[in-house]
């Protein structure tokens, strides 16, 4: 079994989860009177604001140096004021409303006032309802930990969701306008000093990017936790076939918080409620039928073009310091964005930790990679970039690059993602493998000649790290109300009796990989069927613990790749680049190479240990195939090995001294 840290810290995250999704009541203590304009007095005021809530307490417990060689600095101010929906007018006309958190000053009679000057801002938009969003762990903002230290906070929901007006249609062109025109806001009121920053995880951080994007007067730095790139690619249609573990959980849940009642009483209530039920049937209602339909949502295009960050990440000039998991959603993503901004010479950071999503969106494990606490990191980052105090060790102390190695269980520095220390090092598959049977091999050597039929069965991926992975971490949340581990997380050797299995012999010296994987699989399937090739790439321990490290899908009939957008590491694929447009659907004739672009990993083979690459037809509850092509799914699919048809394994290996 792989070194992991304990699950303790990530219990109270199926409750932050279900109050997301469940909770209609508003946080306590908070007024529902609309406050009209920016300049407006505060409704309510209490010592401890009703913000998004802190992640974490006190300082880290990391194995690094960084933490120690900065202190972060005590609170200014003792209590906080709160100010709910401030309405902030978008260019088209339409009402979005923020709750505005600034710090206070306690009075010798009990009382507390709103400090009067000027401060900086820190923005965060949702679409998970504000008002919810506040009584959660998961809104990626730092509670009154900033507030406390001389920040405002703003957090807004965005159009068409909780108590802000008009139709929500995700990270569409006008709500990714929304985001630049909302900090334009924030740089313009009294209450600010121009200087803004922007937190939170997920949808709210890839809001971050956009909004950075649009180059805004004032925009100083951005903290984007777990944010994803390529919508498609990412988490979308992941190799081509339709996500329905995630994709309809998330469009459930906007829709959920989005038809609570909003916040704000008054004339507009009505019809605020009645733009958001328009929303979803409008929006939600429609996208995934018409995915599984191989309608135009099926495909790479226009459609997932406008709302992929990635995109126009060479107009983000802001600092930015990101957080991925390597369970996560956007794990694909997000080290394509900090790698996007370190080439065009942005400072970022990323820390990446074996994390799924809802555990890198509350951060409460970010100390053990040696730096603090997601609080202190965002002070530290704000401190230097929005504040101007400067912070000479900043990046002497944080590596541009904190990882967790699997395997090892250390946590590893480097400058880059795909660095100079890698090398592509292909394993080909050798022999024949049978379903449950009998297992091929992988070797740096002459691969021999043979056949495995990979059966499609509709029960592979069920009891793995997959089926936690693509729910977004719920299963991991609830299994870690229990006391015994859940074996589907920590051992594959299940799963990989449904499907064929390739692995070499013990290693004779640890091997160390980071970053994306190719599997080139030479392929056939019966008929004119189609299918799905479900690539695991896994460590196997001395005692025949399987222990999975990443994943990747592709289907046959979108198998068409694009080499000039194919990344290579010394002349090797090792991130295939896969177009997924209607017009490169074909399917296969006869025995054709598939490139599977495996998801980036960081581990460690140690001594003794295997590799492993596991294959199988089908990864559920993640993947399905569209419904026109569902019947031609279920065609058993073939992989070929040997000199004439070099399947192969290619990894970025680490070059390590000996240990």
């Amino acid at each position: 079994m792989l070194a992991r840290p304990p699950r303790g810290r990530t219990t109270r995250l199926l409750g932050g989860l279900l109050a997301l999704a469940l909770t209609a009541t508003p946080v306590a203590g908070v007024a529902t009177a609309t406050t009209a304009h920016a300049s407006a007095a505060p409704t309510v005021s209490t010592g401890l604001a009703p913000t998004a809530a802190a992640q974490g307490t006190g300082h880290s417990r990391g194995n690094g140096k960084g933490a120690k060689a900065w202190t972060p600095r005590e609170e200014q101010y003792g209590g906080t004021v709160f100010t709910p929906d401030l309405e902030i007018p978008m260019s088209d006309g339409t009402i979005l409303r923020g709750d505005l958190t600034r710090p206070a000053v306690l009075r010798p009679d009990g009382t507390i006032r709103a400090v009067k000057r000027p401060l900086p801002v820190v923005v965060t938009i949702t679409a998970y309802n504000k008002s919810v969003l506040a009584s959660t762990s998961l809104g990626g903002s730092t509670g009154d930990y900033l507030v406390k230290r001389g920040y405002a906070q703003l957090t807004v929901d965005a159009r068409g969701t909780g108590s802000s007006n008009g139709q929500w249609n995700a990270f569409d062109t006008r709500e990714n306008t929304d985001a630049g025109e909302i900090m334009e806001w924030a740089a313009s009121q009294e209450w600010s000093n121009g200087r803004t920053a922007m937190t939170g995880p997920s949808y709210m951080g890839i809001s971050q990017l956009w909004a950075a994007a649009a180059q805004p007067k004032g925009l100083k730095a951005i903290f984007p936790q777990v944010p994803g790139a390529d919508v498609y690619r990412d988490v979308v249609a992941s190799g081509g076939a339709i996500d329905v573990g995630f994709i309809p959980l998330w469009l459930g849940l906007v829709t959920v918080t989005g038809l609570i009642p909003p916040q704000t009483n008054g004339p507009s209530t009505l019809g605020i409620y009645l733009d958001h039920i328009m929303g979803a049937f409008g929006f939600t209602a429609q996208v995934i039928p018409a995915a599984l339909l191989a309608q135009e949502p099926a495909y790479d295009g226009e459609f997932y073009e406008q709302r992929s960050v990635i995109n126009v990440i060479d107009k983000v000039e802001v600092p930015a310091f990101f957080v991925s998991g390597e369970y996560d959603l956007f794990q694909r993503g997000t080290p394509l964005l900090f790698e996007a901004l370190q080439e065009n010479g942005v400072p970022t950071k990323l820390i990446t930790g074996p994390w799924d999503h809802l555990e890198g969106s509350s951060a409460a494990e970010i100390g053990d990679a040696g730096y603090g606490t997601l609080e202190e990191l965002q002070l530290r980052w704000f401190d230097h970039y929005v504040k101007g105090k400067r912070d000479k060790r900043l990046h002497k102390d944080i590596a541009n690059l904190t990882y967790y190695e699997q395997g090892s269980g250390r946590w590893t520095r480097s400058d880059r993602w795909i660095d100079r220390d890698l090398r592509a090092r292909s394993y080909h598959l050798s022999g024949s493998s049978t379903t449950a049977l009998v297992n091929g091999s992988l070797t740096t050597g002459t691969p021999q000649a043979g056949t495995a039929d990979v059966l499609p069965l509709p029960v592979s991926g069920a009891c793995t790290r997959s089926a936690n992975q693509w729910t977004a971490g719920i299963l991991n949340a609830g299994a870690s109300q229990f006391p015994f581990p859940n074996p589907c997380f920590d051992d594959t050797r299940l799963n990989d009796l449904s499907g064929v299995v390739f692995e070499t012999e013990p290693m004779t010296r640890a091997t160390s990989i980071r970053g994306p994987i190719n599997a080139r699989l030479y392929t056939s399937v019966t008929g004119a069927g189609d299918g799905m090739l479900s690539v695991s790439v896994e460590d196997v321990a001395p005692d025949g613990t399987v222990s999975r490290l990443t994943g990747g899908w592709q289907v046959l009939s979108l198998a068409e790749t694009d080499p000039r957008r194919s990344r290579r590491l010394n002349g090797k694929i090792i991130q295939p680049w896969h177009p997924f447009t209607e017009e490169s659907q074909a399917s296969l004739e006869g025995i054709e190479p598939v490139d599977v672009e495996v998801f980036p990993t960081a581990a460690r083979i140690a001594k003794g240990h295997r590799l492993r690459v596991a294959v199988q037809a089908f990864d559920v509850p993640h993947l399905l195939p569209t419904l026109p092509v569902l019947l031609g799914s279920l065609s058993v699919i073939t992989i070929h090995t040997g000199p004439e048809t070099p399947s192969e394994l290619t990894v970025p290996w680490v070059r390590t001294k000996r240990r």
